[in-house]
């Protein structure tokens, strides 16, 4: 859903391959806090190395081992399997002792520590990502100084960010067209329900990426335009621009130090709260795909806002050339719903 999207930078300066390893894809959840050891609980919080394994699954074999329900099983977000991954889960134990945590016996899965907390990890309940990526076999598309340019392009991503694109796993092999039948009811019965929600999620997805990808080739993707949202970054708090706040200079100012980024639309029930220059923007990019905006509407999905702009945390990289073709290994945090396959676009045109 995103291959042939805008470049905010310019198309790819080289190939790359990525996951060759789960150890080529590392990610670490960061929730922002941690459990209190000494307040304990009737939760077992478990930080839980996962190697060639998704989220769901691990949490029903964690269920499956200490013999409860997988609802008792919480964890703050669904982590890649083709991935190696860190991300804390909690088990509801209730009086019942701790498992042998150490020994624990499902295949590509280490607890690497535990605890008891009081509560239960709440879905979405997570501040964002870190990420160690590794692209191998870099080999430059078009010649030239590419590997100085990439990390020209780097160091501007660093001080600038990207365009907040919904990644491709975002949309699965073809959620978006099962949204499309779901909403024209071909899919009925038990088997499409617990999926609905993907589908949902896909449409939304692709509906805010149509938006963005006009933004991006206006040159607006950064900027606010007359009309627009703000997001603080880092956080689920909106404002619209005052006409005070246009005339002092300031909304430029911590725009270029991505303190606030414009936003876009993540369709559904509920009035448009921007105006202007934007709301006849949106209005031109979602009429195109009005049987999605109404399905959504239809099934109650509650209208969002989403920034545009995806500010890149503690970036660094670094070069191995020791190989026959040089390998780019990549640092970064990101906040969570933010996609790191969409900054490597940004660099690489990459293969699995």
């Amino acid at each position: 859903m995103l291959a042939q999207g805008p470049f905010a930078y310019g198309h790819p300066l080289c190939s790359g391959v990525i996951r060759t390893s789960p150890e080529d894809f590392v990610v670490e959840e960061q929730l922002g806090f941690e459990p209190d050891p000494s307040v304990g609980g009737e939760h077992l919080w478990c930080w839980v190395e996962k190697r060639g394994q998704n989220t769901a699954w691990v949490a029903q074999a964690l269920a499956d081992w200490v013999g409860c329900h997988p609802k008792k099983v919480g964890f703050a977000g669904l982590k890649d399997r083709h991935a190696l991954t860190r991300q804390w889960m909690s088990i509801h134990l209730g009086q019942r002792p701790d498992p042998d945590w150490q020994a624990c016996p499902i295949e590509g899965v280490r607890i690497l520590k535990a605890t008891r907390s009081a509560r239960k990890i709440q879905r979405g309940r997570l501040m964002g990502n870190h990420f160690e990526l590794t692209i191998r076999d870099c080999v430059p598309i078009s010649g030239g100084e590419w590997e100085s340019d990439l990390d020209d392009r780097l160091e501007t991503i660093r001080h600038s960010g990207m365009p907040n694109f919904f990644g491709e796993q975002r949309f699965g092999g073809n959620n978006v067209g099962r949204a499309r039948r779901l909403f024209a009811g071909e899919l009925q019965g038990k088997r499409s329900r617990p999926k609905q929600g993907f589908y949902l999620s896909a449409a939304r997805s692709y509906l805010f990426n149509e938006v963005l990808s006009v933004r991006v080739r206006e040159g607006s993707w950064a900027s606010l335009l007359p009309g627009d949202v703000a997001q603080l970054d880092g956080s689920q708090s909106f404002f619209k621009p005052s006409e005070e706040d246009w005339l002092s200079g300031e909304l430029s100012r911590r725009l270029t130090a991505q303190d606030i980024h414009p936003t876009g639309p993540l369709p559904g029930v509920g009035e448009s709260v921007v105006d202007d220059e934007v709301l006849k923007l949106e209005q031109a990019c979602l009429s195109p795909h009005q049987a999605l905006v109404e399905g959504l509407i239809r099934f109650k999905v509650k209208s969002m806002r989403r920034s545009l702009r995806s500010r890149v945390k503690h970036l660094q990289w670094q070069w191995r050339t020791d190989e026959a073709t040089p390998t780019l290994r990549l640092t970064f945090d990101l906040s969570s719903g933010e996609f790191a396959t969409t900054l490597l676009r940004e660099l690489v045109a990459y293969e699995p």
